[in-house]
C-alpha cells in the first residue's frame, strides 16, 4: 500500500497541512484542505484482523494500514435503543452525539458530510446508510451504489444513485458481491476526481455482516478446523440476557457446537479477506490517482460481533466482543502507533473536523482525538458507558468493567487486565463489594449525563434461567438457500 509510505513518511506535513488546513478554513481556500477516505465494515470485531494479534486471519491490506497508521485499541460502540445495533452506530458516528440525543434518521441534527460540504468539500457516498434518504443527500454531493437498509443477501443488494442535482436515479439490484459493488464506485470516484475541490469519500460496506456468504474462492480460503474458537466460547449464555432469541442468535442451533462455530466463522473469516482485497483495490487507486499524499484514511466498523463467544452470535450485548471495534487513521502527519485511550466511534466526527481545519458544529458531542496522536495528551475519558436496549447497561475504566442486567437483578464485575475475555465474574464475592459500588455510581453518573433514563433496579424481576437446547429457529429471507441448508433444515 504505497499510499501510506508516502503520505506517512513525509514528515514535512506534521508543519505545513495543519497550518495550510486551518487558513483555509478561514479564507476559503478549500484545495488546501486534506482528503478524507473513510472505510466502515459492518459486524467486524476489534480482533478480527491480523494485525491486531489475530494470526489465523488474513488481511494483509489492512495490517500494513493498522501498521503504518495509528491504532485506537480501545474505541467503541455506545450501543443501541432497538434491536439492531448498526443504525444507532451510525447515527452517533456521523453526528458526534450521543445516544439518547440523536434521532436514528439524523433529522435536524449537522452531520459529518454536511458539514464538510459546507466546508467546500466533494462529499461522496456509496454503500449502507441506514439514516434515511434524506440525511444522506443533505450530505453528500453525490453517490453511487447507496444501500438503504440494514442487511441483504450480498449477491443482488438493492442499489440506489444520488445525482448531484440531489435526486435518487438507477434504482437496481446488485449484480457482483457487494464488497466488490462499493469498492468499485469509490475506484470510480477516484478516477474521476479533478482536485478542484478536497474530498470526503464514505465507503460503507455491508461485509462481514451475515448472510456469511463470501465468493467461493474466500469461502474455500479457510477450513473450519483452522480457525479456533474464541477464548470464551459456550455453548449457551449462562442466563438470560434478555436477547438471547433474537434474529442474530437464529443463526445457529442451542447448544452451539464447536462444529458449527468453527464453520461460521470460517465464513466469517473468509467475508473479512475478501473485504480486505477490496480495501486494497481502494488505497491503490488512491495511489494511482495521484490522492494518496493528501488523503486521511481512516477504517473503522459499526461494533462487534459475538460469533460464539459467550454462547451468543450476535452483537447484542455488552461484552467487549460486541461493542469494541478497531479504528485506524493513516497518512498525513499521522504517526504509526497505537493507545489503549478509552474513546467512542462518536470522537470521529470531532477528529476529522480538527484534520479539515473545518469548525464543529455546537451540537456535536464528541472529542477530538487528534491530540492523542499529535502526543497532546493521553486520554479522553477516565470511564466509558455502553447500552442496550432497556435490558443492559454497563461502564468500564481502564482495569475494571461492571455490567448491569436491571430486568433479572444481575451484576458482572470483571478484571480486564487479569480477564480479557470475561468469563470470571467476581461481581458475588464480597471483596470487590467496593468496586461493585464505585463503578456504580460511574454508571448513574453516565446515565444523568447523556439522558438515559432506565432504573437500575426494576421492582418486577424477571428470571434469569433460560434452556435454548432445541429452540425453534426461522432463517430471515436474506439467508441464501446454501446456508439454510447447511445452518437450519434437520437441525
Amino acid at each position: 500500500m504505497a499510499f501510506s509510505l508516502r503520505g506517512i513518511l513525509l514528515v514535512v506535513v506534521v508543519s505545513v497541512l495543519a497550518p495550510l488546513a486551518l487558513r483555509g478554513a478561514e479564507d476559503g481556500d478549500e484545495q488546501q484542505r486534506p482528503n478524507i477516505l473513510f472505510l466502515f465494515s459492518d459486524d467486524q470485531r476489534a480482533d478480527a484482523i491480523g494485525a491486531y494479534d489475530n494470526p489465523h486471519i488474513r488481511t494483509p491490506n489492512l495490517d500494513r494500514l493498522a501498521e503504518q497508521g495509528f491504532n485506537f485499541r480501545r474505541a467503541y460502540c455506545m450501543g443501541s435503543i432497538h434491536g439492531a445495533v448498526c443504525q444507532p452506530s451510525r447515527a452517533m458516528l456521523n453526528s458526534g452525539r450521543t445516544l439518547y440525543h440523536v434521532p436514528m434518521d439524523l433529522k435536524n441534527v449537522p452531520i459529518l458530510p454536511e458539514v464538510l460540504r459546507q466546508a467546500g468539500y466533494t462529499t461522496f457516498g456509496t454503500g449502507k446508510w441506514h439514516n434515511g434518504e434524506e440525511s444522506f443527500a443533505r450530505g453528500f454531493s453525490l453517490g453511487n451504489a447507496v444501500f438503504f437498509g440494514g442487511m441483504w443477501d450480498h449477491s443482488k443488494v438493492p442499489l440506489i444513485d444520488l445525482s448531484r442535482d440531489g435526486t435518487y436515479t438507477n434504482k437496481r439490484n446488485g449484480d457482483r458481491f457487494s464488497s466488490t459493488v462499493f469498492a468499485d464506485a469509490v475506484i470510480d470516484f477516484l478516477r474521476g476526481h479533478d482536485g478542484a475541490t478536497p474530498f470526503y469519500a464514505y465507503v460503507a460496506f455491508t461485509a462481514p455482516h451475515d448472510p456469511r456468504m463470501p465468493p467461493q474462492e474466500y469461502r474455500d480460503a479457510y477450513a473450519p478446523g483452522d480457525v479456533p474458537l474464541p477464548a470464551n466460547f459456550m455453548p449457551q449464555h449462562p442466563f438470560n440476557n434478555g436477547w438471547l432469541v433474537g434474529r442474530d442468535e437464529q443463526l445457529a442451533p442451542w447448544p452451539r457446537t464447536p462444529e458449527v462455530i468453527e464453520s461460521q466463522l470460517a465464513e466469517y473469516y473468509g467475508l473479512i479477506s475478501h473485504l480486505d482485497a477490496q480495501i486494497g483495490r481502494i488505497l491503490a487507486a488512491l495511489d494511482e490517482t495521484g490522492h494518496g499524499a493528501d488523503t486521511l484514511v481512516v477504517f473503522s466498523s459499526d461494533h462487534g460481533l459475538a460469533i460464539g463467544s459467550h454462547g451468543l452470535l450476535g452483537k447484542q450485548s455488552l461484552y467487549e466482543h460486541s461493542m469494541r471495534t478497531p479504528l485506524i487513521f493513516a497518512g498525513l502527519d499521522v504517526p504509526a502507533g497505537e493507545t489503549d485511550a478509552l474513546v467512542y466511534l462518536y470522537d470521529v466526527m470531532p477528529t476529522l473536523l480538527d484534520v479539515a481545519g473545518v469548525p464543529l458544529p455546537e451540537a456535536v458531542e464528541g472529542q477530538d482525538l487528534a491530540p492523542i496522536w499529535r502526543g497532546e495528551r493521553a486520554t479522553i475519558r477516565d470511564t466509558l458507558f455502553t447500552t442496550y436496549e432497556d435490558i443492559q447497561r454497563a461502564v468500564r475504566d481502564g482495569r475494571w468493567k461492571l455490567i448491569r442486567y436491571p430486568k433479572i437483578d444481575h451484576t458482572q464485575l470483571f478484571d480486564l487486565e487479569a480477564d480479557p475475555n470475561e468469563l470470571n465474574n467476581l461481581a458475588e464475592s464480597g471483596r470487590y463489594a467496593d468496586e461493585v459500588a464505585r463503578l456504580t455510581r460511574e454508571l448513574q453518573q453516565w446515565q444523568q449525563r447523556t439522558d438515559d433514563t432506565q432504573p437500575l433496579v426494576v421492582e418486577d424481576v424477571e428470571s434469569a434461567e433460560i434452556d435454548l437446547t432445541g429452540h425453534e429457529r426461522t432463517p430471515d429471507r436474506h439467508q441464501p438457500a446454501w446456508i439454510v441448508e447447511k445452518y437450519f433444515q434437520g437441525k
